[in-house]
C-alpha cells in the first residue's frame, strides 16, 4: 500500500529504484547525512496519532451544516480507506470534537471506537476497530465551541456589516478541530463536500468552487487532486465572484470587490510566468478570496483558492508579492509537500525563492532585490533573537517533537531556505537550477518530501554527486547548522541605496519635506522607516509624520513599521491610530512586533493589556496563541 513517504517512482542512476530506507543520520561535526533511498515504513509524524501504514484515507466525502447561531459545524465524514492485510485499527486525529456515531461500510454497522487520552496541543486519537476488509468508515460529529480552526465573525467585524462570516485556518494541525482526519502533511486524499449555509450567503472551499450564490444555500464541491489535511479550507459569507483572467478570479465581500480586482490585476500574468519557469499549473483554477481583517496570516495557500488578508489592499499593487508567494505554493508545498513539520523549510524556502523569481520576471531584478534585502534584514534579526533563545531553531531541518509546529513558522524556514536555494542557483547557474527545479516538481508531484531525500536528490541531479562541491557549498551547515553560513549571498539595491541616502540627508539636517521620495514603492518606504535612528525626539517624529503621513497611511505594512517606531519613541500622537490598528487587524505578522515593543516598558505593558483585552475576541486562535504569551495574558 502507499504510505506517506512512498514516492511513486524512485530515482534512477545511483539512487536505488526499490522503495527501501531513507533516514537522517548524524555525521561528523554534528551534520546530518542522508541515505539515498526511501522507505514506506520509516517515517512517522510527531504531531499526529494516525497509523497510515495500517489504514490510510484515500478519499473523503464530507457533509457540513454551518450553524452561525450556535457557532458550530454539524459534520458527517465518510472515509474511503486503503488498508494493510493485517489492519486492525483506523486512527484519526481529533481535538474538541463531539463524536456522535461511528459506523462501518455501506451497511453502517456500529463500530467499536474509543477517544483516547491526549493533550491540549494534539487533541485525542479517535481509534476505530476495523479489519482489512473494511473500506469505508463514517463518523458523525459536532465541532466544539473553542474549535481553533474556526473563526466566527459577527456582522460588525465584516466589511459589509450585514451578515456574519466564517473561515477556517487548518495549518499546521488545526484541521482536526473541525474534521476528524489523519492530520499530517504527509497523508494526501481527494474529497467531495456538501455544505449547507444560510441562503443569503455563499460557501467556498479549497476545491472546485461556485461563482454565484445558490437559491437554497446548498453548495457541492469536488477536489480531484489529492491534498493533505492542512489544506482543507472553508469560508462562508456574503461573497461575490469577479473574474481576473481565463483561470483566475477574486471572491470578496461586495464592498471590497472593486478594490480587490484592481489590486490583483496581475494574477493571470503571475500564473503564466510561473508556468514558464517551473512547469504546468496542475490545479485548473487559481482564485483568491479576500477575508475580513482578523485573518491571522498574510495568505494561506489553500489549493485553487488562496485565502488572503485585506491588509495587502494598498491601492497601488505594491504588496502583491504575497499573491506571488501563495501562487508559488501551487508548486512548492501543495504539489511537493514537507513530509512533516520538521521539514517545513521545504515548503516555505522554496516558495520564497519562486515568489522572488516571479516578481523578477514581472517587475525586474531591481524590484526582487528590494524584497530580498528586506528579507535578509528580517532573517538576521530573527537569527539573532533565536540564538539567544533556542539556537537549534536557526537550523533549516527542525526537531519540533513535543512542541507546537507553529514554533517553526519563523523567518528561518522562509528566508534562510530562500538564501540556501539562491546560493545553489548562483553556484550552479540559473538555467541549470531552473531545469533541476522543474524536474523536481514534475517527478514528485502530489508526493511528500523529506529534507534528507531532497538533499540526496539534489546532490545527484544538480551537483552530479560531486562530494567536493557539496562540501564547498557548505550544504550541511546550511541545513543542519545553527546561524547563517558565510557564503550567504550579498544583496544590493540601487533603489534602497537612494533611500538610505535620503535618510542620511535627513539625519544631517535636511527637512523631511525636501527629501526625494517621489515614486517610492511600499518597499522603499519600509526601508526608509527601518533605517531611521533607533531613538528620535518628539519633534523629529512629528516632522516625519507631518511630511509623509505615516500615522494615517492606508498601507498596513507602512503603518505597522511606523507604529513600532512610534512606540519605541513614545510618540503619543500615533497612539489612537495604533489602537485602532490593533483592534481591527488580526494578522500575526503585525501584532507580534507591536505588542512586543509595547511590553518592553511597564507603562507600555499596561497599554498593551488594555488594548489586547478589547481586541482579543476578534483575533484568530493562531494569533492569540502567540500574543497571549507576549503580553502574559491571563483569562479574567
Amino acid at each position: 500500500m502507499r504510505y506517506l513517504m512512498i514516492l511513486s517512482c524512485l530515482l534512477a542512476g545511483t539512487l536505488t529504484t526499490s522503495c527501501t530506507g531513507s533516514q537522517d543520520r548524524q555525521g561528523q561535526n554534528g551534520e546530518t547525512t542522508a541515505d539515498t533511498t526511501m522507505s514506506n515504513t520509516s517515517f512517522s509524524d510527531p504531531h499526529s496519532y494516525a497509523n497510515p501504514d495500517e489504514a490510510r484515507i484515500q478519499h473523503l466525502d464530507l457533509e457540513l451544516t454551518v450553524d452561525f447561531e450556535q457557532k458550530r459545524l454539524l459534520g458527517k465524514s465518510i472515509y474511503t480507506l486503503e488498508t494493510a492485510s493485517d489492519a486492525e485499527q483506523f486512527i484519526l486525529d481529533t481535538r474538541g470534537l463531539e463524536i456522535k456515531s461511528v459506523t462501518i461500510d455501506k451497511s453502517e454497522e456500529p463500530a467499536v471506537w474509543d477517544l483516547g487520552e491526549g493533550n491540549e496541543m494534539m487533541g485525542q486519537p479517535l481509534t476505530i476497530r476495523i479489519t482489512s476488509n473494511v473500506k469505508k468508515v463514517t463518523v458523525e460529529y459536532v465541532t466544539g465551541p473553542e474549535a481553533d480552526a474556526l473563526d466566527w465573525l459577527e456582522p460588525r467585524q465584516t466589511a459589509g456589516g450585514k451578515h456574519p462570516f466564517l473561515y477556517t485556518q487548518s495549518q499546521a494541525i488545526l484541521a482536526r478541530t473541525w474534521i476528524p482526519l489523519q492530520d499530517g502533511p504527509g497523508i494526501r486524499f481527494t474529497y467531495n463536500a456538501q455544505v449547507t449555509v444560510p441562503r443569503e450567503m455563499m460557501a467556498v472551499m479549497s476545491a472546485e468552487n461556485p461563482q454565484e450564490k445558490t437559491e437554497d444555500g446548498i453548495y457541492n464541491f469536488e477536489m480531484s487532486q489529492p491534498i493533505p489535511s492542512y489544506l482543507m479550507a472553508l469560508a462562508v459569507g456574503d461573497l461575490e465572484f469577479r473574474p481576473i483572467g481565463r483561470r483566475t478570479g477574486i471572491y470578496a465581500e461586495p464592498s471590497m470587490a472593486d478594490a480587490s480586482v484592481y489590486e490583483f490585476a496581475d494574477m493571470e500574468k503571475m500564473l503564466e510566468s510561473t508556468e514558464e519557469l517551473y512547469g504546468p499549473y496542475r490545479w485548473e483554477r487559481y482564485d483568491l478570496i479576500v477575508l475580513p481583517p482578523s485573518f491571522p496570516f498574510g495568505g494561506m495557500e489553500n489549493p485553487r483558492l488562496t485565502f488572503a488578508t485585506p491588509t495587502i489592499l494598498a491601492g497601488d499593487r505594491s504588496l502583491t508579492a504575497l499573491v506571488a508567494h501563495e501562487l508559488a505554493h501551487s508548486w512548492s508545498g501543495n504539489l511537493v509537500t514537507n513530509a512533516n513539520w520538521n521539514d517545513f523549510w521545504l515548503n516555505e524556502g522554496f516558495t520564497v525563492y519562486l515568489e522572488r523569481r516571479i516578481m523578477e520576471a514581472l517587475y525586474g531584478r531591481e524590484y526582487s532585490e528590494m524584497l530580498a534585502l528586506l528579507g535578509i534584514q528580517d532573517l538576521r534579526s530573527t537569527v539573532e533573537r533565536l540564538m539567544g533563545e533556542n539556537p537549534d531553531d536557526t537550523r533549516l531541518k527542525l526537531d519540533l517533537e513535543g512542541r507546537n509546529p507553529d514554533d517553526g513558522l519563523t523567518d528561518v524556514a522562509y528566508e534562510k531556505g530562500y538564501f540556501f536555494l539562491r546560493m545553489l542557483e548562483e553556484n550552479t547557474g540559473r538555467e541549470k537550477f531552473d531545469n533541476f527545479l522543474k524536474k523536481y516538481f514534475d517527478k514528485f508531484a502530489f508526493e511528500p518530501m523529506t529534507t534528507s531525500y531532497f538533499l540526496a536528490y539534489m546532490k545527484e541531479n544538480l551537483l552530479n554527486n560531486d562530494d567536493t562541491l557539496y562540501e564547498q557549498l557548505q550544504v550541511g551547515k546550511w541545513v543542519y547548522g545553527r546561524g547563517l553560513p558565510d557564503n550567504i549571498a550579498e544583496v544590493e539595491s540601487q533603489r534602497f541605496a537612494h533611500v538610505e541616502s535620503q535618510v542620511e540627508a535627513w539625519k544631517e539636517g535636511e527637512p523631511a519635506g525636501n527629501l526625494d521620495t517621489s515614486g517610492w514603492s511600499s518597499h522603499e518606504w519600509l526601508r526608509f522607516i527601518r533605517q531611521l535612528p533607533h531613538e528620535m525626539s518628539e519633534e523629529q517624529m512629528a516632522e516625519l509624520d507631518t511630511s509623509f503621513g505615516f500615522t494615517t497611511s492606508g498601507n498596513s505594512e507602512i503603518q505597522a513599521a511606523w507604529y513600532r517606531t512610534a512606540i519605541r519613541n513614545n510618540y503619543t500622537a500615533a497612539y489612537p491610530a495604533l489602537e485602532r490598528f490593533l483592534t481591527k487587524i488580526g494578522r500575526r505578522k503585525f501584532l507580534t512586533p507591536l505588542y512586543t515593543e509595547m511590553v518592553a516598558t511597564p507603562e507600555g505593558k499596561q497599554r498593551a493589556l488594555k488594548i489586547y483585552n478589547q481586541a482579543r475576541p476578534s483575533y484568530h486562535s493562531v494569533s492569540t496563541g502567540t500574543i497571549d504569551d507576549v503580553v502574559e495574558w491571563e483569562r479574567e
